[in-house]
């Protein structure tokens, strides 16, 4: 009698916190560096007070944010194989390059801001855009490449990335701003007009964010089975309070109704609904990246 017998075999996940952190911060020096290059880069004068943090935050953030990854890979002493061992269809090996490109660059666009060199600080404004956009949105692609996980494999994952980058990216300026002009400054005055600027600006840009979210959606549960299962994931699953509740009720919509209304909008309101997409923000980035290899392999 021939007995046919089936294991269930676990593997290790490829990603977790480290890399969920990472990929956040990243996106936030992004969304800090663009908004940076608003006054130094597109002469946007009424932007100018974040030009220097800007290029400050995004500096110390993309610091940071490699050790994560250094920790994540567990011999983080190897790392330098990846300038030597090059695959130039891989990601990866074009996300080290920049990784060293763009903090390099960073430097001496503030160096030259602060040195009140304008012609040079906006050249090097004008360079660091897209190298602070291929630096997050490599980490999209990463993910996109990832044909066996049907949450990560979509076209529109490098553009998510971009996009909540931009929105992370604004709501920490309006923070530290806030920070610098209430603790820092001489005068001890904040700009309220830039700030609800920025609060008008961060308000569209979770619309913009919230529309991909919901086509990602729509997609994946009229698609195959697989994709359907990472919808149900999200939406009636393990994730979905993450999902549904931080991340796009108390992480966007809230923050939207906070920052539109207006008899809501006070400055006290406009820094409640930052933080709120500062933290949301990051359990995007968390569940994209756990909820992505939740489900088995078939």
């Amino acid at each position: 009698m021939d007995t046919q017998v089936l294991y269930n075999i676990f593997h290790q996940d490829a990603f977790g916190f480290n890399i969920a952190m990472y990929i956040y911060l990243t996106g936030v020096s992004a969304g800090s560096f663009i908004l940076s290059t608003l006054a130094y880069g597109f002469g946007l004068s009424q932007y100018k007070p974040l030009g220097k943090i800007g290029v400050v935050v995004a500096t110390i953030v993309l610091v940071i944010a490699p050790l994560f990854l250094l920790f994540h890979v567990g011999m983080p002493y190897r790392a330098w194989h990846l300038f030597i061992y090059i695959n130039l269809a891989s990601p990866i090996t074009w996300g080290s390059f920049l990784l060293i490109l763009y903090p390099i660059n960073c430097i001496i666009y503030g160096y030259f801001m602060f040195k009140e060199k304008m012609k040079l600080t906006r050249i090097f404004g004008l360079i660091g855009i897209p190298l602070a956009i291929s630096v997050h949105g490599y980490t999209g692609f990463i993910l996109a490449f990832g044909k066996a996980r049907a949450l990560w494999n979509t076209a529109l994952m490098p553009i998510l990335f971009l996009v909540s980058a931009v929105i992370s990216g604004i709501a920490l300026m309006i923070l530290v701003f806030v920070i610098k002009e209430s603790y820092f400054s001489k005068d001890k005055k904040i700009d309220r007009e830039l700030i609800f600027n920025l609060g008008k600006l961060l308000a569209w840009m979770i619309v913009l964010d919230l529309f991909l979210v919901a086509c990602d959606l729509i997609v994946l549960s009229i698609s195959q089975a697989d994709a359907q299962a990472a919808a149900r994931l999200l939406l009636r699953g393990k994730f979905s309070f993450l999902f549904l509740v931080v991340e796009n009720l108390l992480g966007k919509i809230v923050p939207f109704i906070l920052l539109t209304v207006p008899r809501l909008r006070t400055m006290a309101t406009t820094i409640v609904a930052s933080i709120l997409v500062v933290v949301g923000i990051f359990f995007m980035r968390y569940v994209v990246v756990l909820a992505g290899e939740f489900l088995p392999l078939l």
